[in-house]
């Protein structure tokens, strides 16, 4: 080996043995709300967090836990107004549904003993009962149209429905040869319950959505109830092995939850806004809009809804009635002339001693309803002073209705109402 190689030998070493400076790993600390959080890259590029200091007091973790597992991502920004009030009542009705079904429940099961019949044929009536839940579901399944329309009243609807069945349940102790007759009622109103509280769920979870969080919003709804029905079901068992082991405390303690279940899922559809338009939302839109010159949000319509007695006409807004079958409110004969008074317009208004039928085209959209809804509240007042012919007094209150409508119906969707459609219930439409 020669000296020019012993001098190269030495770099060549130091060249392989030359390591690249280790990787330093990007960090930072944010504090908020008394929370010092670690956000971390790591080498393969994910993001991690940790908590590196909570001087929180415990029961501020406590809830803000809570919070952050049963209300959605974002709360209270990513809900609509009303959410808190509708959740609250909510567990408090799942809370006493599932309290009184451990009651039903435990009478059924006391009826059933006590028949003076085989067991076979016990098992045989058992399931006679659990087939009159089936027959109310298929029943109530073609009201589908008409919850899309009132899904409010038609929740509140399915837990009275609810709580009837499980009175009947409950009662069957007091006459046992009777136990299939009352247990199969009990389960086919149970059975019609179900499917209005299921087709009603969706419409209901939609009005709080605000940040296309449907599905986060419906999954943490979906969880409130399940914990509070746990926690019902324990507080049924107490109730049944204590006050309610005796047929005297049920009388007493049903009733009772009944009243709770019912008053809080009355509260909860209070609390909804839903931004469909049907015809008592129209209604009170109209009415609003030709007292005052405002357009209410859903929001501020939420608790002005008649949710006993939803078809209810307001004389306000024109005395409008919608969904009357056509042969019944025009003669043929005069068809074509209530349609010549507006034949650019989807809709036919026919003045009545007591109301104004408005029928609808088969394609007629929220936005056609409003323009017929506004024309009727419009000639309703102009009657009261204006003297001249029926028809004249219709082309007076239509002109006055295209003058305002555009802003109208800007501002009405800016609120963020849903004017795309008219959930009339399947009411009479017609085409020519």
């Amino acid at each position: 080996m020669n000296l020019l190689e012993k001098l190269k030998m030495p770099k060549k070493e130091a060249a392989g043995t030359n390591l690249s400076p280790p990787e330093t790993s990007v960090f930072w600390i944010e504090t908020s709300n008394s929370v010092a959080r670690c956000f971390q890259f790591e080498p393969d590029g994910q993001l991690s967090v940790k908590i590196v200091d909570d001087s929180r007091p415990v029961a501020q973790r406590i809830v803000e836990s809570f919070v952050n597992k049963f209300f959605p991502s974002g709360y209270p920004y990513s809900v609509n107004e009303g959410y808190l009030r509708y959740t609250q009542f909510r567990a408090l009705q799942h809370f006493s549904s599932a309290a009184l079904s451990v009651l039903s429940t435990q009478s059924l099961l006391f009826a059933a003993g006590l028949r003076p019949t085989p067991a076979q044929a016990t098992a045989v009536s058992w399931i006679l009962k659990d087939g009159m839940q089936h027959v109310g579901k298929i029943i109530c399944s073609n009201l589908g149209a008409r919850m899309d329309s009132e899904p409010k009243s038609w929740r509140i609807l399915a837990d009275v429905l609810y709580d009837l069945g499980t009175g009947l349940e409950v009662l069957s102790p007091l006459c046992p040869h009777l136990f299939l007759e009352m247990a199969g009622l009990g389960n086919f109103a149970k059975g019609m319950a179900v499917v209005a509280a299921r087709a009603t769920r969706l419409p209901i979870y939609s009005s709080f959505a605000k940040e296309g969080n449907l599905s986060d919003l419906f999954a943490k709804g979906e969880a409130i109830s399940t914990l509070f029905n746990v926690l019902g079901i324990g507080a049924g068992i107490q109730l049944a092995s204590t006050i309610c082991s005796s047929m005297q405390g049920k009388m007493v303690v049903g009733p009772l939850l009944a009243a709770v279940h019912i008053y809080s899922v009355t509260e909860e559809m209070k609390a909804t806004p839903v931004n469909t338009l049907n015809p008592q939302r129209t209604a009170l839109i109209v009415k609003t809009f030709v007292k005052t010159g405002k357009i209410s949000s859903p929001a501020d319509l939420r608790y002005q809804e008649d949710l006993l007695f939803p078809g209810r006409i307001i004389e306000e807004a024109g005395n409008v009635k919608v969904g009357r079958a056509l042969s019944s409110v025009v003669r043929p004969s005069h068809l074509h002339r209530f349609k010549e008074v507006f034949p650019e317009e989807k809709f036919v208004l026919c003045p009545g001693p007591r109301c104004t039928d408005m029928i609808l085209e088969h394609n007629a959209s929220g936005e056609d309803a409003l323009r017929g809804w506004l024309v009727a509240a419009y000639a309703s007042a102009m009657e009261k002073s204006f003297h001249g012919s029926r028809e004249n007094v219709l082309q007076e209150a239509y002109e006055k209705m295209n003058d305002v409508f555009c802003p109208f119906l800007s501002e009405l969707q800016a609120k963020g109402w849903h004017t795309d459609q008219f959930l009339d219930g399947r009411g009479s439409r017609f085409a020519f």
